[in-house]
């Protein structure tokens, strides 16, 4: 008996983006009917390959096969529609439409007038979510869905196009526990009707739970596939991270002690975020906040920051309470601030270095709320020196930079109130290794003189440099590792695994 071929496998797949190898020679194979994983840290090459697979870039080298046949031209999006579909993290439902609309959206019946019919329209629309058992109201307007509806109407969308492969891109992150065990039951149903899922998470325990086969990629390449039942987590967790026992790089700066706490986080919850969240920073110490994407991490920090307001909990600055939700008062309590995207909140690309870095201090730049242009240029130019940004001068707008320059003119503007606490998202996101390596360092001199500082990334080579990590698992802090770490034991609690369980 021949074997029927994968549903798809994509082989030697290689992706370039100028210098950058998003996938070097990777390959998935998966077979019918199955719920497959694939999990990989950040920049591993799991989005790309995505990308990949539905046709939305067509790889450099490399074949991708759907039942054994080619994959589609890029250009043929009903041939793609018709092979698979991607439901991703970001809705892509049109809220201001009905369920309906949106399940047949430029696929409307028309009547003889040449008139849309919508009652035929609203009809296929409950025969189509009957088929699937999908229970919603038709007639709704999509943005009156919660965020699991939605999943169910999109992925009844995408069968609805003849697609029996969906892959699901991080379906669990904004779902609470009893939605997701009816996610799981429904995965389930539609797997043994003959439905076949790729399933990307960062929760490595729903892949134990929910997975027959994973896939791990790391720095662009396959790792390993196995049978999920075969694979020990600490195996899967060590894949990941590329050693099973490596040790968090050891800082030569001594840890602060017996100093008084800059930052006091106490019972502090955003519903939706974050629940019951207390720890302390203390002057001249570095405190990481570890965690996948939708972990609550950033939440919290931006909550620190005075971008978010919390609902039940307190915030204390050196002593102060700034008001909840305000980043005026964040920064007269003495906060400075690291986005996380420094592309929409760290800068104003048009303007200059100059403005740019100088922000949040135009009291210290002329009386009466007027700017004295040389006194700002001379505080630009020390700022220049001091983090060494690459520029002919202070007059350049930011734009004008490197990824690298344009980060530590956002980290100049954080240190320009002469913070007592520093509060980092993401710091070297889209950074060259230099420029990251400068960054990091800066951070250690910050700490040195005095600062309080908080780290909150997903990157290992920036919690590297913390006397302790806070690891932050589904809105919780869940652990709390002291300096030396290892990295597989890190990862396991950011993707809330218990090795020892």
């Amino acid at each position: 008996m021949v074997a029927a071929p994968p549903v798809v496998e994509a082989t030697g797949v290689t992706k370039r983006y100028g210098s950058t190898t998003a996938l070097h020679e990777a390959a998935i194979r998966i077979e019918q009917g199955q719920t497959h994983a694939l999990v990989g840290r950040n920049g591993a090459g799991k989005s790309t390959l995505v990308s990949v697979l539905t046709g939305l870039q067509a790889p450099d080298d490399g074949v991708v096969t759907f039942g054994g046949e080619p994959a589609p031209r890029i250009a043929d999006r009903d041939a793609w529609r018709q092979r698979v579909a991607c439901v991703y993290q970001k809705s892509t439902i049109i809220p201001e439409l009905t369920v309906a609309e949106n399940l047949f959206l430029n696929r409307h019946d028309h009547g003889r007038s040449g008139l849309i019919s919508w009652k035929t329209v609203r009809r296929k629309a409950r025969e189509l979510l009957d088929t699937w058992s999908v229970d919603v109201d038709v007639r709704l307007p999509a943005g009156d869905l919660d965020v699991e509806q939605r999943q169910f109407v999109e992925i009844a969308r995408a069968l609805s196009f003849g697609a029996r492969f969906i892959i699901l891109d991080e379906p669990t992150a904004q779902l609470d526990a009893a939605a997701i065990a009816r996610l799981f039951g429904r995965i389930g149903e539609l797997q043994r009707q003959g439905v076949t899922f790729l399933f990307i998470s960062h929760h490595l325990q729903e892949v134990y739970e929910i997975c027959d086969v994973v896939t791990v990629f790391r720095d662009a390449r396959h790792v390993l596939t196995a049978p999920v039942g075969d694979l020990p987590r600490a195996e899967l967790v060590a894949a990941m991270t590329g050693e099973a026992a490596s040790e968090a790089g050891a800082s030569d700066r001594a840890p602060a002690v017996h100093t008084a706490p800059v930052l006091e986080v106490t019972r502090a919850s955003l519903p939706g975020a974050y629940e019951d969240v207390s720890f302390r920073v203390h002057a001249g110490e570095i405190v990481g906040l570890a965690g996948a994407a939708s972990s609550g991490r950033v939440e919290i920090a931006e909550t620190i920051a005075g971008l978010r307001a919390a609902g039940a909990g307190s915030v204390s600055i050196a002593g102060v309470r700034p008001r909840p939700g305000s980043v005026p008062a964040a920064l007269k309590a003495g906060v400075g601030f690291v986005p996380q995207d420094r592309h929409h909140q760290g800068y104003v690309a048009q303007m200059s270095i100059a403005d740019n870095g100088t922000l949040t201090i135009p009291d210290r730049l002329g009386p009466a709320g007027f700017i004295d242009g040389r006194r700002r240029d001379g505080f630009a130019r020390s700022m220049i020196g001091r983090l060494a940004i690459k520029t002919p001068g202070p007059e350049l707008p930011v734009s004008g930079l490197s990824g690298g320059n344009q980060q530590k003119v956002v980290m100049a503007r954080a240190l320009a109130n002469d913070p007592e606490l520093l509060v980092l998202i993401n710091p070297t996101a889209g950074v060259d290794v230099r420029s990251k390596e400068f960054l990091l360092g800066k951070v250690e001199e910050i700490a040195e003189s005095g600062a309080g500082v908080l780290v909150a990334s997903d990157e290992l080579d920036d919690l590297r440099l913390c006397d302790r990590v806070l690891v932050v698992f589904q809105g919780r802090v869940v652990a709390e590792l002291p300096r030396g770490w290892h990295d597989h034991r890190l990862v396991a609690a950011m993707e809330g695994v218990d090795l020892d369980g």
